[in-house]
């Protein structure tokens, strides 16, 4: 009897001794954490769960009751410029990158303008003399012209004092006893010459000539082809020498006076070809060339302007109308560029996020030059191959507090 009670005491102690190693084992081994991050290292402090620059080095709750998010030593690394993100928070931001590649930049540049009258091909009717309006054969604004075409009918007193000088000097001459020797003196011929001189036409000056007679009625001509784009004269009128009695424009060939963007500039020159479009014409295209570019920038506008010559053989295009210009460039160099929405800009500094692979990501700062399109040059800052972001970037920001290492990296990149 003794002897199995002894033998049941040595077993309960040899169970005691085995559960209290066991125990102690345990206590010195470290707990498998909860959340799954066993492998992630050290809390190193625990950030707000919506992005805010907030953080805490103790679980919390923000006023929503959502739990902190913990951050783990692994999440950081020793760079304060870089930022890691998980593959399921990558793919939840919608993050893509896009390698860094040479393209050509030469895209159409496009401007807006206004049909104006080829300054060129304009003509005033301005007589030299004093003079009434008796009687106009053109009496109306746009009618169309042809060259040698009769204007009005005027009288001036001045023209028939004239001509009567050269009849009186010719008679005198011809009535001389040297006869016809002397019928082209020095007297008739400078009353021709007056003549001349404001403007009488030859074919009036031949008129004279030959019937010997004063015309009362001097017509004036249309000295060119062309539309009557003003006519301030009107029958019966008094007009003075220099007054303008008719405008007339040849429009069969117009100006588009287009702005440019000074920024696009560099890129446009005498003769580039421009198709136009017309906003009284949907669909239909005029084609013209740059005939000049003016030499100044509006201040307000920071724009200059071009002229475009377009051929107008319908008289289609108005003076006035609004249409759209696309100026087409030549081909230029392949540059290094990314899509615009890749480039973060502060206003002072320029910088797109590097994709370095496994969930990191590091601020690089840039220099940005000409946009053409949907792409924009990178000057310095990346090589041909780099990995940048293009979309989510101010995600990024918030989801990994970005900022402050674009703060640090600015601070660093401004140092000489």
């Amino acid at each position: 009897m003794t002897s199995q009670l002894l033998k049941q005491s040595r077993r309960v102690g040899l169970t005691l001794a085995l559960t209290v190693l066991a125990a102690s084992a345990w206590a010195q081994s470290p707990a498998p954490a909860a959340d799954g991050h066993e492998n992630k290292g050290k809390i190193l402090y625990y950030r707000n769960p919506m992005g805010l620059p907030d953080t805490s080095p103790t679980p919390k709750t923000d006023t929503m009751g959502m739990d902190y998010v913990p951050v783990y030593e692994s999440d950081v690394k020793d760079n304060v410029d870089m930022v890691r993100l998980s593959a399921d928070r990558i793919q939840k931001l919608g993050v893509r990158t896009e390698p860094v590649q040479r393209r050509n930049l030469a895209q159409p540049i496009h401007a807006v303008g206004t049909i104006q009258i080829d300054e060129t091909r304009q003509t005033v009717i301005a007589p030299r003399f004093d003079g009434w309006v008796e009687k106009l054969a053109v009496n109306a604004a746009g009618q169309k012209v042809r060259k040698g075409d009769a204007l009005l009918d005027c009288y001036s007193p001045q023209l028939v004092q004239i001509e009567n000088e050269y009849l009186v000097s010719r008679s005198i001459l011809t009535a001389s006893p040297k006869g016809k020797a002397q019928d082209d003196g020095p007297l008739p011929n400078g009353s021709l010459e007056k003549l001349r001189a404001l403007g009488v036409p030859d074919d009036e000056l031949e008129r004279l000539q030959r019937e010997r007679t004063i015309n009362v009625h001097m017509k004036l001509r249309a000295p060119a082809d062309g539309t009557v784009m003003e006519k301030p004269v009107v029958e019966g009128m008094k007009f003075s020498a220099g007054d303008v009695l008719y405008r007339i424009a040849a429009l069969d060939n117009v100006w588009m006076i287009a702005s440019i963007f000074e920024q696009d500039m560099s890129r446009v020159a005498v003769g580039q070809s421009v198709k136009m479009t017309i906003n009284a014409y949907p669909g239909k295209t005029f084609e013209g060339k740059i005939g000049f570019i003016y030499p100044d920038i509006n201040k307000d506008t920071r724009t200059a302007r071009a002229r475009i010559d377009l051929p107008n053989p319908d008289d289609s295009l108005r003076v006035d109308m609004y249409g759209e210009a696309t100026i087409e460039v030549a081909e230029g160099a392949d540059v290094l560029t990314v899509p615009v929405p890749a480039v973060l800009n502060s206003g002072e500094r320029q910088a797109v996020l590097v994709d370095l692979g496994e969930g990191r990501f590091r601020p690089q700062s840039v220099t940005i030059g000409k946009r053409g399109g949907d792409y924009i040059e990178i000057i310095d800052g990346l090589k041909e191959g780099d990995r940048i972001v293009t979309s989510a970037n101010f995600l990024i920001d918030s989801e990994s507090n970005l900022r402050a290492a674009l703060q640090g990296f600015s601070a660093s990149g401004s140092q000489p």
